[in-house]
């Protein structure tokens, strides 16, 4: 029977009948998706619908606003912390207000599963907003302040707001760019928190106490803890475009409005924009990764990833991917 089924697929391959699947997300972040990748529980209890309304739309910032940041290199590996205060980076632009963080994540290490948390301390939180530029500063995905969620302290952590962002760079890119703010309309909220009494009595199994729960007032100001990790499967949102195209409209995560995408012209220092409809080259570590994780998911048996793993790589441009599947395919026959 498994013969039977590796048989199938290579025959599929051969004959060029394989449905195409893309990991590019679309103008609307499908709800299925979220559900299956990202993890979040308790929305922060008094930031109401207003504020989803007024931080839906992605914000229009200028190229050379953007080129005047200071871009953090970000290692995907360990946690960081982030201090925002008064010496930090300020943006006042449009409705985005006070200390930001600005980080440059490399692009050519696969899938990135990116946690972002911001700390409640002294009933006092940054509400963050988040916004994704692929490597010419297109903005590609953007996650509104609604996205991070009110986190319940555990035995190592405290209360929080948090969000995981995954993301897929496009092959041929060498970084993508995080912009971290918060907006006038998030000062004007606050974020409901459980009152400490609560929280241990839940964490002991003791009758919950019947006392009021604090409220988190939202601060231009704040700390937060930023942990990136590279990951085998395929990410959320695609940043970044493989083949000149006209510049896509960002994804929203968090809100099914489509968002408007500010038209922001690629900086001479970090532009490598591509004038042709070829594939840019592929990276030969990015290209290893992709072959390394076929072979092994058809070493485990696991046909349908190899084939997700197959159609991701040629999307992106890989031209020795499929050679490697069918390859893998025939030894195991």
């Amino acid at each position: 029977m498994k013969k039977k089924l590796l048989s199938l697929c290579l025959s599929a391959l051969l004959c060029n009948m394989m449905p195409a699947v893309s990991y590019a997300a679309s103008d609307v972040a499908r709800s299925d998706t979220m559900a299956s990748d990202i993890t979040i529980t308790h929305k922060a209890g008094s930031s109401g619908s207003s504020i989803e309304t007024a931080n839906a739309t992605t914000p229009t910032l200028s190229l050379s606003a953007l080129q005047k940041l200071q871009w953090q290199p970000l290692n995907t590996h360990g946690t960081q912390s982030i201090i925002l205060n008064r010496t930090s980076q300020q943006l006042n632009d449009g409705n985005i207000r006070g200390a930001i963080a600005a980080f440059a994540l490399p692009a050519n290490q696969g899938s990135l599963e990116i946690t972002l948390n911001s700390l409640i301390k002294d009933k006092q939180v940054f509400s963050p907003n988040v916004l994704v530029f692929d490597e010419q500063l297109h903005p590609a995905a953007f996650y509104p302040s609604h996205y991070f969620r009110y986190q319940q302290p555990g035995i190592m952590s405290t209360d929080r707001l948090e969000g995981v962002l995954k993301l897929t760079p496009a092959l041929g890119q060498q970084r993508i760019y995080l912009l971290i703010y918060t907006t006038h309309s998030d000062l004007q909220a606050s974020t409901q928190i459980i009152d400490p009494a609560k929280a241990y009595a839940e964490g002991v199994g003791n009758s919950i106490p019947n006392i009021p729960d604090p409220i988190a007032r939202h601060t231009e100001t704040g700390t937060l803890t930023l942990t990136v990790k590279s990951e085998r499967d395929a990410g959320n949102i695609m940043i970044g475009q493989v083949f000149s195209a006209p510049t896509p409209k960002p994804a929203t995560v968090g809100s099914t409005q489509v968002i408007s995408a500010p038209v922001i012209t690629a900086p001479t220092a970090i532009s490598h924009s591509s004038t042709s409809s070829t594939v840019k080259p592929v990276l030969n570590d990015t290209e290893q990764y992709f072959n390394d994780a076929i072979k092994e998911a058809i070493s485990h048996g696991d046909i349908d990833k190899a084939l997700k793993l197959l159609d991701e790589a040629e999307h992106l441009g890989s031209p020795t991917a499929r050679g490697i599947f069918i390859k893998t395919i025939k030894s195991k026959k």
